[in-house]
C-alpha cells in the first residue's frame, strides 16, 4: 500500500474513533444514491471511473466492479448502465437515471446542471456526486449543494479554481483528488528522455484553457529545466471537432517551423482519436517527439509517449477510498486529496520508428503498454 494510502486510512479511523456510535450507525446503514456528471465523454472517465469500481468491490461496497469499457468509443454511459444493473451490494445505488453528459455542449451543459441541482435540492435522491473532468468540475464547485462531491479525473484542481489548495477544498461538501506536479514530472520525464532545449505547447489562452492543461506547472518544469516554451494558441473549445482538429494541426504546423525539439501534447477538443495521426502529421514529418498529458488513448492512436492506463485506474481506486470514507461519516473536506500513482509509460512502437528513436533499454524497462501500430 502506498504511503499516502497509509496515512489516508489512519485518518479516515480517527475520525471514525470520533464519530457519536449512532452517527456512525446511520452512516453504516444508508443506501448511497449515486449521480454522475461529466461536460462530455473522454477515454480517461473510463479508466478512472472503471478504477473507481473496483475500489469500491475491494472495499466490499459493491459485488461487482468488473465493468466493461466500450470499445472504439469515449462514452460512459453504457458503464454507468452497466453498473447499475451489475454492481450489486446492498449499499450503493448507481442511479439508472442519474448519469449527466453533456456532450461538450456548453447550452446542454447550463440546462442539465440546472435540471441536476434542482433534483439534489428538490427531490433530494442524490446522496453523492461523481463529478468528472475540469470543466464539470468547476461548474459543481461553484454551485449552493450540500452532497458530497468528488472531483475526479481534473487536470489541476487548485489551478482551475475548483479547490483553493491542496490543503483546504474551501466547501464541506468537495474533494477534490489531486497529484501534486503531476504534469511537471511529466515534462521533467520527456526532458530526461530527450533533452531537448525547445519544447512546444498548444492551448487556448483563455482562463479555462490554462487551467485546464495545468500551465503553471508546465511553466514551472520549463524554467527549472532552463528550457524555451514555444506556444501556439488559438480557440479549440468548439462544438465543431473537426475544425478544432484542423486548429490544433495547424499550430503543430507551426511549432514544427519554428523548430522545436519536443512537443507536450496538452488536453485539447482537437486531439480526437480518430484523426490523430493526421493531426500529428506535421510532427512526425519533422521527426519531433511527442509525450501525451492526458494517457495511453492518445499514445495508441499516434502519440510517442504517455502514462499507462494503470496510472488512470489507480487515480479511480483513491477516488473509491474517498467515496468510502464518506460513506462511513467523513467530512470530505476533512479528507487529504493527496494521492501518487506510479510512474508507469505507455509507448507506440510505430511513431518510434517515424520520429527516428529507438528506445533504450532503462526505457523500455519502465513501458508497461507497447503499441505496434496508430489505430
Amino acid at each position: 500500500m502506498r504511503q499516502q494510502s497509509l496515512s489516508t486510512v489512519l485518518l479516515f479511523s480517527v475520525l471514525l474513533l470520533l464519530m457519536p456510535a449512532e452517527g456512525l450507525s446511520a452512516a453504516q446503514n444508508k443506501i448511497w444514491r449515486v449521480a454522475y456528471v461529466e461536460a462530455g465523454p473522454f477515454t480517461d472517465y473510463q479508466q478512472v471511473l472503471r478504477g473507481l469500481a473496483l475500489g469500491l468491490q475491494r472495499q466490499g461496497l459493491i459485488e461487482n466492479g468488473d465493468v466493461p469499457i466500450p470499445l472504439q468509443s469515449e462514452e460512459a454511459a453504457s458503464m454507468w448502465d452497466w453498473l447499475a444493473r451489475n454492481a450489486g451490494g446492498t449499499r450503493i445505488q448507481f442511479l439508472k437515471d442519474g448519469f449527466y453528459s453533456a456532450n461538450w455542449d456548453a447550452a446542454e451543459g447550463k440546462s442539465q446542471r440546472g435540471a441536476l441541482l434542482e433534483r439534489i435540492i428538490q427531490k433530494k435522491d442524490v446522496d453523492l456526486l461523481l463529478v468528472f473532468g475540469t470543466s464539470a468540475g468547476q461548474d459543481m464547485a461553484a454551485a449552493d449543494m450540500d452532497v458530497p462531491a468528488i472531483m475526479l479525473s481534473v487536470t489541476n484542481a487548485v489551478e482551475a479554481g475548483i479547490i483553493p489548495s491542496v490543503e483546504d477544498s474551501g466547501k464541506d461538501n468537495i474533494v477534490a483528488p489531486i497529484e501534486p506536479e503531476r504534469f511537471k514530472q511529466q515534462v521533467l520525464l520527456f526532458h530526461d528522455i530527450f533533452r531537448f532545449k525547445k519544447l512546444g505547447i498548444v492551448y487556448e489562452d483563455t482562463p479555462a484553457g490554462r487551467g485546464s492543461i495545468a500551465l503553471g506547472e508546465i511553466e514551472s518544469a520549463a524554467r527549472e529545466l532552463g528550457v524555451e516554451l514555444e506556444r501556439c494558441n488559438d480557440i479549440f473549445d468548439i462544438d465543431d471537432t473537426l475544425l478544432a482538429a484542423q486548429r490544433l494541426q495547424n499550430c503543430h504546423s507551426r511549432l514544427a517551423e519554428q523548430g522545436v525539439d519536443a512537443v507536450y501534447l496538452t488536453y485539447n477538443r482537437g486531439m480526437q482519436l480518430d484523426r490523430l495521426a493526421e493531426v500529428l502529421s506535421p510532427l512526425s514529418a519533422r521527426r519531433i517527439p511527442t509525450f501525451s498529458q492526458t494517457g495511453a488513448a492518445e499514445v495508441a492512436h499516434g502519440a510517442l509517449l504517455s502514462i499507462s492506463q494503470a496510472n488512470l485506474e489507480e487515480e479511480g481506486m483513491f477516488g473509491a477510498e474517498i467515496m468510502a470514507a464518506i460513506m462511513r461519516g467523513a467530512l470530505p473536506r476533512s479528507l487529504s486529496p493527496v494521492f501518487e500513482s506510479p510512474v508507469s509509460l505507455a509507448l507506440n512502437i510505430r511513431m518510434a520508428s517515424l520520429v527516428g528513436w529507438n528506445p533504450p533499454l532503462e526505457i523500455l524497462a519502465a513501458v508497461d503498454e507497447f503499441y505496434q501500430d496508430m489505430k
